[in-house]
């Protein structure tokens, strides 16, 4: 269940109370596990996994409560503040426009007394901290233009640009570390809270940055970019069962040959930044490190891509020096080659089971990985995911071929269809998969409003 779907009066789920009395139901009710989508800043269509930075955390999830307990915002500011969507939905447009407001006016009153613990925070973290707040004030400067369309001599980050930008712009860089500083705050204190009552936070890693961010903008080298600084192709998948035409998702490609010269330290950081944050860590689109799917930047649609190979198993070896120990959970769904099954046991990643997907027909008839009976016991599975329809919405829509298949493998010929939820959640939970991760929507059948993301719209998602 992601942050965002948490209970809360200011229009979208954040690190505050309620975040704490949910680790105490997940306590309570003999859970070991929540697993959350990506928590960084969303950009483009609002989706987390389209971020402007790879490394900061999202200002939407700080608690406005803790503001107001310490003095910084008032209750009535914030009640007043128009920031709830219609029918339990985020409105992210309103929480762009009127909650930054907010935050800005605390900002106002916490820096007029200078902290030990963010000048500390902000020692630790200056690897990206001010390059990302120099992007975002910058950004905010230009009307919120994206990076593919700044002034050449700031996109090019020309020197005397940049100090132009921390001259200019001094106060806006400093509103943006304080947010930053303001979030992994909130976020240590509730992982601290979860750990102490046995509740490990399962973390989830975008494999692609957005165009349009601080990464593209302060490594350009890292990445497949033409000679303008734009990129001369971009990531996506080809046709599949989610899109007849295949999904271009944009976001620009890694020069795997330049990271492997720097010995991948990006990815090392970024990794080792995220192993901080979380007790395990799935890893989105764990395929494209074997090979990824490539789509020139002037495509109109994804069918125009081609495969190209990725790092391999090479990043992995470097992580196992750089962390010794760490709990990792490959997204390695999709067209699942021998080569990517050799790269999730080299890695040491789980694997992951989607139990939906077992029951999708191929060219070899109903024969699957992701029937429970054939789960290995190193992976982890789920009902669906958040790309997928929920259980219940599933189970309206199948096709009485797939629902007969369905209970001759469960042996349940009399419970009603939409009553299935339970045995196939049991199902999962009595296999060998050393882990089961179930989305709240399933076990509280929840139907198609619960979904979270339909892929390959780009609109009415998250």
């Amino acid at each position: 269940m992601p942050i965002s779907a948490l209970p809360s009066r200011y229009g979208i789920g954040c690190l505050s109370e309620s975040a704490y009395r949910f680790v105490d139901f997940l306590c309570e009710s003999g859970q070991r596990y929540w697993q959350i989508l990506p928590i960084g800043v969303t950009g483009y269509g609002d989706s987390p996994y389209q971020s402007f930075s790879g490394f900061a955390g999202n200002p939407y999830f700080i608690d406005l409560d803790g503001l107001i307990a310490e003095g910084l915002l008032s209750r009535e500011a914030c009640d007043a503040a128009d920031l709830v969507g219609e029918r339990g939905r985020i409105d992210y447009g309103k929480q762009y426009v009127n909650r930054m407001p907010l935050l800005r006016t605390a900002y106002e009153v916490y820096r007029k007394y200078p902290s030990d613990a963010q000048r500390a925070f902000e020692e630790a973290n200056a690897d990206w901290l001010e390059d990302y707040a120099c992007f975002m004030a910058y950004k905010e400067s230009v009307g919120g233009l994206p990076l593919a369309l700044w002034e050449d001599s700031v996109r090019r980050r020309d020197a005397s640009a940049i100090e132009r930008i921390k001259r200019e712009l001094c106060e806006e860089i400093e509103f943006h570390q304080f947010l930053q500083y303001r979030f992994f705050r909130d976020w240590s204190r509730l992982k601290h809270y979860a750990n102490e009552r046995g509740i490990r936070i399962v973390g989830d890693l975008p494999i692609y940055v957005s165009a349009d961010s601080a990464d593209l903008w302060t490594h350009p080298e890292l990445f497949c970019l033409d000679g303008q600084g734009k990129p001369s192709e971009v990531a996506g998948c080809p046709p599949d069962g989610f899109s007849p035409d295949g999904q271009l998702w944009g976001n620009p490609l890694y020069r795997w040959e330049m990271h492997k010269q720097t010995d991948y330290s990006w990815w090392l950081s970024r990794f080792s930044h995220a192993f901080e944050l979380y007790d395990a860590l799935r890893v989105d689109h764990f395929r494209g490190f074997d090979a990824y799917y490539a789509i020139p930047a002037d495509a109109s649609s994804a069918a125009q891509g081609e495969w190209k190979r990725g790092c391999g198993r090479e990043l992995f070896d470097a992580l196992r020096q750089c962390c010794k120990e760490f709990d990792g959970i490959a997204e390695d769904l999709g067209f699942v080659t021998d080569s990517v099954r050799r790269l999730v046991k080299d890695s040491g990643f789980a694997s992951t089971k989607v139990f939906q997907l077992a029951f999708d027909e191929t060219e070899k008839g109903f024969v699957s990985d992701y029937f429970p009976h054939r789960y290995a016991t190193h992976c982890v599975a789920y009902t669906g995911t958040h790309d997928n329809p929920t259980l219940r919405e599933w189970l309206q829509k199948m096709s009485a071929k797939k629902e007969a298949r369905l209970r001759t493998y469960l042996c349940d010929r009399f419970t009603p269809r939409e009553g299935l939820c339970e045995p196939i959640i049991g199902a999962l939970m009595r296999s060998t998969a050393e882990r089961c991760m179930i989305p709240m929507q399933d076990y509280l059948e929840l139907g198609e409003e619960g979904r979270i993301n339909r892929p390959a719209t780009a609109s009415g998602n998250w």
